[in-house]
């Protein structure tokens, strides 16, 4: 980002009470499509003066931290580490009145849901470069704060702005709407019982559970490759656990998911033999995963007494 008169800058903000990993500084963004620059990522990280005395102590000091100290019976918390992520539009604006236009005219879930996604591909860069398992994405719905707002290149390239406002937004997860919103109050309707089922090993969560989660991770983050593979797994293994479970209220949904699972399978494999995306249908993947999402939900809302 380079200044220049009036030249305005700008951004969505979020911050997160955990380090994101990727180290802080800028990140240019571009378009998988045709190579534009599309964002600005700039990340820094707050908060976090004791784990950087540690790995500034000399060896002497980091030893004897090391060792076992006695603690009180009530500590205190210990402080956290906090991320700043600032998502910033690399064409600038150059006059304030635009900026202020922006802002009014601004749609705090779509604004957030383009941030979140430009943030979460650095994110996802990240775990595969660093073949890190447990590096992980993140949602609106974790960040402390959001903040939208405009400024000059050096300010927000420093995660600072001229103007600035707080958003809300009912965001959980990028597939937001009435549908949406339907899903997840309906999905939350035992959650308690369920944990506490499993917990107690009166429950054993199903293969293809965690298969359908990473599914719609994928989905929902444009990754439609790796999606259509995952989606092909979980209904594959939800038809053979869905089965063995010999439920009344199963064999409808079962038969519907066998019938969408031809064209998934279908999609998967020739991702796998060519490496080719641009056939994939996008809506027919959402709608397949949808409906198996909505069987699973079906199972748990029949409770979790199998005496």
């Amino acid at each position: 980002m380079v200044d220049g008169p009036h030249r305005l800058f700008l951004f969505v903000q979020c911050e997160l009470p955990w380090a994101l990993g990727p180290p802080d500084g800028r990140y240019l963004l571009r378009s998988e499509s045709n190579g534009e620059p599309e964002r600005v990522i700039v990340l820094a990280t707050l908060g976090a003066a004791r784990a950087t005395l540690a790995r500034e102590a000399g060896p002497l000091r980091r030893r004897a931290s090391a060792r076992r100290r006695a603690v009180a019976a009530t500590p205190e918390p210990a402080p956290v580490t906090t991320a700043s992520a600032t998502i910033v539009d690399p064409v600038p604006v150059s006059a304030e009145r635009q900026a202020r236009a922006w802002l009014a005219d601004l749609r705090p879930e779509r604004e957030v849901a383009a941030a979140f996604a430009a943030l979460n591909r650095v994110l996802h860069a990240q775990r595969i470069a660093t073949a890190d398992p447990y590096a992980r994405e993140v949602s609106p719905a974790q960040a402390l704060t959001i903040r939208a707002g405009w400024g000059e290149g050096e300010q927000v390239a420093e995660g600072r702005w001229l103007h600035a406002v707080e958003l809300t937004t009912t965001m959980t997860m990028p597939h937001t709407g009435a549908g949406a919103r339907v899903r997840r109050r309906a999905s939350a309707l035992r959650p308690d019982e369920r944990l506490a089922a499993m917990l107690g090993a009166r429950e054993r969560p199903l293969l293809c559970e965690e298969l359908t989660l990473r599914a719609r991770l994928d989905l929902d983050q444009g990754r439609l490759a790796h999606a259509t593979i995952e989606l092909d797994r979980a209904l594959f293994v939800a038809l053979v656990e869905l089965a063995d479970e010999q439920r009344a209220d199963l064999p409808l949904r079962v038969a519907e998911l066998r019938t969408l699972h031809e064209p998934i399978a279908a999609a998967a494999r020739a991702v796998l033999q060519t490496g080719q995306t641009e056939a994939l249908d996008e809506d027919a993947i959402g709608h397949a995963l949808a409906r198996l999402e909505a069987t699973l939900r079906a199972r748990s809302a029949a409770g979790y007494d199998r005496s």
